[in-house]
């Protein structure tokens, strides 16, 4: 549901904070105000006839909680009327929804083509897991569209990037990556975590399948976990449903309603996210002891054009790099006092991380230096505090670590 009707029956469109409050609501015969939580996992039906029916899929209903839920399925809706997407399902968490969207496709003997620049458990999806399924991989600079072509093999069935990239923020044209996947018959998968659907759309720029971790931004406070894979309805319906319902990484029904009141909130979070995120990463760009600053808002960004036309701010993350090396990062983190030292994002508090002993600190020192993560990398999400606060925070940290 995306839209009320009025008199007539003609619908009226709703803009994004209306749907994120209301699209996909379901009530029971209480009439609840706020979405009611089904913590149960069956259902009674009303004979056998019934039950037969509706695991033949001949009767629309719910049969098992590790199939569909009620709380999950108005999580679901709310995100499709959002992304614009067609259909949808939630998991368990943003790794279950990525791991899910590609092994859900693939068989043995198909190849992936890759962007290298990913989360740490994305890395190990392309690099371990997949090549051990008989599935063959290629890691290619996501900025660069001729190594995209290049890497294009016969068998090739998917191409994985995230934009703007962990931690560094890179960013993939998906309009061009999209159309060299298509040429090639490949399936288009994107995480778009860091940009959250408010700020970036893959699928108008020619995405299949988008994916978040919902533990991030969605949930905005830190509570819970949670993922979700949008795309068409026919391969979220079939293809990934089998999936699913069969290997069991379900959103629980609690997780999807906390969920659901963190999309009441979104837009209101988000523009507070990216505004103080634009004013912190324009206050490190003067400060010396920054030596680079990486923020898709700014105009030094190397990609400034493409984030001016693919995303509509430029985020809540800001990384920098510190002048130093590890024990400068450490002793710069450790002088903060608001921002928390934690590898999570997304929430209502700010947040400081380092990713090379954390989110990527698998990956050898060459692969990191090849991602423009070293020790001296630094990593923040901006919450909600007062700006000022934050950075009269950071002015601070950077004194007590220089003394």
């Amino acid at each position: 549901m995306g839209a009320s009707k009025d008199p007539s029956g003609k619908a009226i469109p709703w803009h994004e904070a209306t749907k994120l409050v209301h699209a996909g609501t379901l009530r029971s015969q209480f009439g609840e105000t706020s979405e009611a939580i089904f913590l149960n996992s069956g259902y009674v039906y009303d004979n056998a006839e019934q039950a037969e029916a509706r695991f033949k899929g001949d009767e629309e209903g719910f049969v098992y909680s590790r199939y569909a839920n009620p709380t999950v399925a108005m999580f679901e809706a709310r995100m499709c009327a959002l992304e614009g997407a067609e259909a949808a399902r939630g998991t368990a968490s943003g790794m279950a929804a990525v791991t899910a969207s590609l092994l859900c496709h693939l068989k043995a003997g198909d190849h992936v083509v890759s962007a290298r620049a990913l989360f740490g458990s994305c890395r190990y999806i392309i690099d371990d897991l997949l090549p051990r399924l008989g599935i063959a991989t290629t890691l290619v600079d996501g900025r660069d569209l001729d190594a995209w072509k290049a890497a294009v093999r016969p068998n090739t069935r998917a191409f994985f990037f995230e934009t703007p990239t962990n931690p560094v923020l890179e960013l993939v044209d998906i309009e061009a990556v999209a159309k060299i996947a298509k040429e090639a018959g490949a399936l288009v998968v994107v995480d778009n975590v860091f940009a959250t659907p408010l700020l970036q759309r893959p699928i108008p720029l020619g995405a299949d399948i988008v994916v978040y971790s919902a533990t991030k931004h969605i949930d905005g406070q830190g509570r819970c976990l949670g993922g979700v894979v949008l795309g068409p309805k026919k391969f979220i319906e079939e293809t990934l449903y089998t999936y699913l319902k069969n290997t069991g990484p379900s959103l629980s029904p609690f997780n999807a309603w906390v969920l659901l009141k963190g999309l009441e909130t979104l837009p209101l979070r988000v523009e507070r996210h990216c505004a103080s995120a634009a004013a912190i990463a324009d206050f490190l760009a003067e400060r010396p002891e920054v030596v680079r600053v990486f923020y898709p808002g700014r105009a030094d960004h190397p990609q400034a054009d493409l984030a001016k036309r693919q995303m509509a701010g430029g985020g809540p993350i800001v990384s920098f790099e510190i002048e130093g090396d590890k024990k400068d990062a450490f002793r710069f983190m450790n002088s903060l006092h608001l921002f928390k030292i934690s590898n999570n994002l997304g929430d209502a508090k700010s947040l400081v991380t380092h990713p090379a002993t954390t989110t990527h600190q698998r990956l050898t020192p060459e692969a990191r230096a090849e991602l423009d993560i070293f020790d001296n990398s630094v990593r923040l999400s901006i919450g909600l505090e007062d700006v000022r606060d934050l950075m009269a925070d950071l002015d601070q940290a950077f004194s007590r670590s220089r003394a």
